[in-house]
């Protein structure tokens, strides 16, 4: 016999001895339980689809307030490793720098974690996000034309995100 056909014979003998015994019996089947809670969630974000990069209706989400030279923004980080990892380093007072007249950057005291990051998306105005191939923190006030696979959406700027066309320095603080 074939190592392969016997491990598969092995495998299998265990599941028809079971059920042949399980069918024989005449005791009724016991009754079966509700899942529990944990299982039935675990059921259900396994079957769920992969969330929005911009959803932030999360219990998990974080709210901000963003200063924009002076003028206070609430904004909301998504549930991603990348935005938790944000959050990790506030406060934080940024130099913001303009690129393309289409987003603010500004330079982090460290790269974030990608790890588990959800798929390229196309930047809104608005969003708060992170360009992991140079390591920055982008606040778009238009938008980006384009999704690239390096950038990763944080989270949405819920107020006015014209101040950001002319804004210099930014100070992101977890909001009370």
């Amino acid at each position: 016999m074939h190592p392969t056909t016997r491990s598969s014979l092995a495998r299998a003998i265990p599941t028809a001895v079971l059920l042949a015994a399980t069918a024989c019996t005449d005791e009724p089947a016991p009754p079966r339980s509700a899942p529990s809670a944990s299982s039935a969630a675990a059921s259900a974000s396994s079957a769920a689809p992969a969330a929005s990069p911009r959803d932030d209706k999360d219990t998990a989400a974080l709210h901000l307030r963003i200063t924009l030279d002076g003028h206070p923004v609430d904004a909301t980080l998504n549930d991603s490793a990348t935005a938790r990892d944000l959050a990790g380093l506030l406060p934080l007072t940024l130099h913001l720098n303009d690129f393309h007249e289409t987003e603010k950057t500004a330079d982090l005291p460290r790269r974030l974690s990608t790890s588990g990051t959800p798929e390229a998306a196309e930047a809104q105005p608005g969003d708060l996000a992170y360009y992991a191939p140079w390591g920055n923190l982008a606040l778009f006030y238009r938008g980006s034309g384009s999704s690239d696979p390096g950038l990763i959406i944080l989270g949405r700027l819920n107020g006015d995100t014209e101040l950001l066309a002319t804004a210099t320095e930014a100070t992101i603080e977890a909001a009370s």
